[in-house]
This record gives C-alpha cells, structure tokens and sequence, in this order.
C-alpha cells in the first residue's frame, strides 16, 4: 500500500531539513531563500515499530528449540546469537514528500503556487510545518506568529478548493440534468454545500456523508482542504521535547514540536549515541519518530505482523480491513484462494513465548474472512491452490 504524507508550509520554515533527518540523508537543497525546492523531492521511510526485533529474536528461539523463562524474559542464548540467527525484519513504510514553499496568493499563482498545489493533490495527507523558532540569519517569509502562518497556507488552500468546486459544480449540474438519476443530483448538492462551508469559513476535514456510495466519491474529490493534517511547530534547540509552546494559542491533539535542524543532527549520530543523547535528556524517542507515527495514524493505518523463518513483517493496512483484504496484501491470489487466517495479539505471543505455547493456553484464534484485522495481530493465511 503506496501512502504519501506531503511536507509543507510557507518559504524558510524548515521543511527540506526535516525532510533531510526523515531520510537521514541530505538529499534535499535547504538553502536560505524562497524556492529551494522546486521539484518535490520524494523518499521511503521506516515506521519504528519495536514488535519486529522482539518477534524476530521469538522466531529464531522457536528455531532453536530455545525455551524462554516466563518469570524473567530470558533465555540460554546470548544476545550475539541471538542477533546472528533471527531472521530479518521488514518494517512498514511511509511516503514522505518534500514539496516547496506555498506563499500568499499561491491560489491564483503567486511564486510557483499553481504547480506547488498540483503536487499537494497527489499526496494522501499533509504535514504542515510552522516556524516557530527565532533565527536572524534565515529570511522569514512569514509572521513571527505560526498561528498566522498556519492561517495563510490554509486560506490559500480553501481558495484553490473554491476555484475547484466552481468547476465541478457546473460539471455536475449538467451531469444531474443529462442522468435526471438522484445519485448524481445528491452530488450536487454536496458538492454546493462544501461550496458553502468553505465560504463560510468552516472546515471540511471531518465532512460526514452517511451513504457509503457517496462517501467513496468523496474520497475522489480533487480537494485540498479534506486531506488529514499534522501540524509540526519547528521550535529551538532549547525546546527540544516540549508538548506545549506558550506562543502557541490552539495546541490541537493533531500538533507537535520538533527541532528540524537538532532533529537532522540527531539522524547523523549512531543509534547508540542517539540513545545517550536522549537519555540524557528524559525522553524516550526522537521527535522523528514521534511525528512518523503519527503520520501512520493520520492515515488511519495499523499494521498486522507476519513471522517466518525468511523474514518477520510489518504489513500496511487502512483500519476496518478485513482478514482476506489483508491476505491480498501480500499477495493478490491470497485474497482470492482465502481459507482461514490463524490469529495471535502480538502481546499475547510475546507472553507465551511461542507459538506452540500461544496455541496450548488458547490465545490462537482462527478467523474467517469478515475478521477485521486489529493492530498488532501476527497473522498466518492458510489459502488454497
């Protein structure tokens, strides 16, 4: 499942940096003026998923007949062999996109806004970066409020949607004329009634449309304004770590503070070293690592587990997925060939510290095709020929 989260915000707020750190790799031009960026530059990154290590060092004791004591976690094997024999691990992944700097008026083409909001419609959801940290030697294109800032890209955005809808309107009215089919005149008046929102300056993130029908369509709407939204306040060195800024008005649950160019440092250091560093400082995982989760979870994904001798793997799925759905996953004929699946918590195994255990104490279930996948379930698809 292919999935692009977009990076953007106003000229000089630091997204290619942290675009730079996701990668760990600089593979983006962070330069001190507007438009570093002009093509969206694109790249893959891992989903830190800590289940993959234990499930893999699970999967090589089964190998070895290795037992593990219940009361301690621990096991004969050293942790050399352990990491020699397990097999390999295959996180899930994300699709991060570096686009360039909106500016105001970038909605009826002001700096290179046309092709920037074209690179905004095809991606899945939106991280906006907010520049919230005081440096002179960077041009701000900007206010020193991020609030502001926030306000200038979204009202860009919700024109470039208004200009959008004036089509699709005149579109759908001869469509609803020509069909005279009720579906097509419900279109319409969903599509005038986001028309209305947006001029009546609400927001369409969380527009709800009961029929299933219509909320497929929908989805297919070329509109910016429906695309889940993380906020990420790029702040100083010194807030590194804080969940609340005192310039910030509206902390919204969707928010949070990073320092993209500490975060880029960070990315350079070797994992022992990003360790102690953050040790040192009370916390227990990067700001990158907190913002690729819950760019994950902005996309409604969770992910099921697969844990063989070959390998031990994350899988991409939307939430409310159902078992054979999940099988085609990994492979298509999986979901049509679909038996049964045999289904364990990851928690669940981890504790009984096999599968053979995990089937004795009854925590293996087996599941149809209507069994909707929960995060975390390790999973094994017995399918036919």
């Amino acid at each position: 499942m292919s999935l692009r989260v977009g990076i953007v915000g106003l000229p000089n707020v630091g997204k290619s940096t942290l675009f730079n750190a996701l990668l760990k790799k600089r593979v983006a031009l962070s330069a001190n003026y507007p438009f570093a960026t002009v093509e969206p530059n694109v790249g893959v990154v891992a989903v830190p998923d800590e289940r993959l290590t234990k499930l893999a060092e699970l999967v090589a004791l089964e190998e070895t007949g290795e037992k593990v004591d219940p009361s301690t976690g621990s096991t004969t094997l050293t942790t050399n062999t352990l990491r020699t024999s397990r097999p390999p691990v295959v996180p899930a992944v994300v699709q991060f996109v570096d686009i360039a700097g909106l500016v105001k008026g970038a909605s009826v083409g002001e700096g290179l806004g046309n092709q920037f909001l074209s690179h905004i419609r095809e991606v899945d959801a939106l991280i906006h970066v907010l520049r919230d940290f005081t440096d002179e030697n960077i041009v701000r294109a900007g206010s020193e409020n991020p609030e502001s800032d926030k306000a200038t890209i979204e009202t860009e955005l919700i024109l470039a949607d208004l200009q959008t809808l004036d089509k699709l309107i005149v579109a759908q009215e001869k469509e609803a004329k020509v069909s005279k089919d009720s579906l097509e005149t419900q279109k319409l008046q969903i599509l005038k009634q986001i028309a209305d929102d947006l001029n009546a300056g609400k927001s369409i993130a969380r527009f709800t449309i009961d029929d299933e029908q219509l909320t497929n369509w929908f989805k297919t709407l070329p509109l910016l304004s429906i695309k889940p939204v993380l906020y990420v306040y790029n702040v100083d060195e010194e807030e590194y770590g804080q969940t609340y800024h005192g310039r910030v008005i509206n902390v919204q649950e969707n928010s949070l503070f990073i320092c993209a160019k500490l975060e880029e440092e960070l990315a350079d250091l070797s994992e022992q070293e990003r360790k102690d560093y953050l040790k040192e400082l009370g916390i227990e995982e990067t700001g990158l690592e907190r913002l690729i989760k819950k760019a994950y979870a902005l996309l409604d994904l969770i992910s099921f587990l697969t844990a063989g001798k070959k390998e031990v793997r994350a899988w991409t799925i939307k939430e409310g997925t159902k078992a054979a759905q999940a099988a085609g996953v990994i492979h298509s004929d999986f979901e049509k060939n679909f038996i049964r699946a045999e289904v364990v918590e990851y928690e669940k195994l981890i504790e009984a510290g096999s599968h053979v255990a995990a089937k004795q104490k009854g925590w293996m279930k087996i599941e149809g095709k209507d069994y909707i996948m929960r995060d975390g379930d390790v999973v094994e698809f017995l399918v036919g020929s």
